[in-house]
């Protein structure tokens, strides 16, 4: 097979890049030259955003794949697509859940774990850079404006593991190896769903060759980790010395920490966790989706955070993540 990567150097594209060199394809990857790909792969560069900035994709290669991991103005993914559709055999766009429409509460026939048939943002694949959810649906429409049946729209929940550039896991991890103790959101056994990035890749690029296309949701099975397991699971790996003290959720609340943000992978039950780890993934286990343990995740991302002395890179349109040591002791005192 042969690919084409646009965005092969971070978190995701890398870990599709390293995927695909596994399997002996010819990867191409198309990036602005700020960080280097995998070893193994051809690189061509430019940015998408500027004039002229596909130009290094105009000559007369062919592809039997192109991945788009783009994430910002659907008109760069319109742009590629409509470049290379005669060029290359299918095309796959990684988008996100984010794209589905929050539904109407007081509608008793809505079901908030639904799957790939739930309403959806507006999007249109001719707008500039607007927020996270539209852009992703502007992409997946200039996605299958440009490719039509042949395309494949990976819409990943929330992603984690080794190369993550967003600061989730990794400020866990931090936060467990200075150890002492740590503010563990309950409930203990409350279910969480995320993909490993490396059980993405290695779907994405199955389901592509197999010629399937349409809308996946991609995430883990409900129950497949707890925040009780994934907490445990950054303590031990880290060495043990953190003492989580788990802490009912409305107590949080109630002093103001931010789920998601300040609290990292957490939302308390509710409307907004189930939204986010409700999701029903039966179509992506049907075409053999499987995922690695929390316990694997973990222990791998901290290896490689050991290899960049702790501190992971963080993107630059994203904020930081993390609660401050200070309103965790207070809240820890009150306890």
């Amino acid at each position: 097979m042969k690919l084409l990567l646009l965005g092969g150097t971070e978190f995701v594209g890398r870990a599709i890049a390293e995927d695909a060199l596994a399997r002996d394809w010819d990867v191409t990857v198309f990036h602005r030259g700020r960080h280097e790909p995998p070893a193994g792969t051809r690189s061509l560069h430019g940015d998408r955003t500027a004039p002229g900035g596909l130009d290094a994709l105009t000559g007369p290669d062919t592809w039997d794949l192109v991945v788009d991991t783009w994430s910002a103005a659907p008109t760069a993914v319109r742009d590629a697509a409509r470049l290379l559709r005669d060029r290359a055999g299918r095309h796959v766009y990684i988008s996100s859940r984010s794209v589905y429409a929050d539904p109407d509460p007081a509608d008793p026939a809505v079901d908030r774990a639904g799957a790939e048939a739930m309403p959806l943002v507006d999007g249109s694949p001719d707008a500039p850079a607007t927020a996270y959810a539209e852009d992703k649906r502007g992409g997946e429409l200039a996605a299958l404006d440009a490719f039509g049946d042949r395309t494949l729209l990976v819409r990943a929940g929330l992603i984690l593991g080794p190369y993550e550039n967003v600061g989730r896991l990794p400020w866990w991890l931090t936060r467990m190896a200075e150890g002492g103790p740590v503010l563990a959101p309950g409930p203990y056994d409350l279910p969480i769903q995320y993909i490993d990035v490396r059980d993405l890749a290695h779907w994405t690029l199955d389901t592509a060759e197999a010629g399937l296309g349409g809308a996946y949701d991609l995430v883990s099975p409900s129950g497949h980790a707890t925040m009780g397991s994934f907490l445990d699971a950054c303590a031990a790996v880290t060495g043990g010395t953190a003492d989580l003290r788990w802490t009912d959720p409305q107590r949080i609340l109630d002093a103001g920490v931010q789920p998601w943000t300040e609290l990292p992978v957490w939302f308390p039950p509710g409307e907004d966790h189930a939204s986010v780890h409700g999701a029903d993934v039966s179509k992506a286990v049907s075409a053999g989706l499987r995922c690695r343990p929390v316990e694997d995740t973990v222990a791998d991302t901290w290896a490689w955070l050991e290899t960049l002395g702790g501190s992971a890179p963080l993107r630059p349109d994203r904020t930081a993540k993390g609660l401050d040591r200070e309103r965790e002791r207070s809240l820890l005192a009150g306890s």
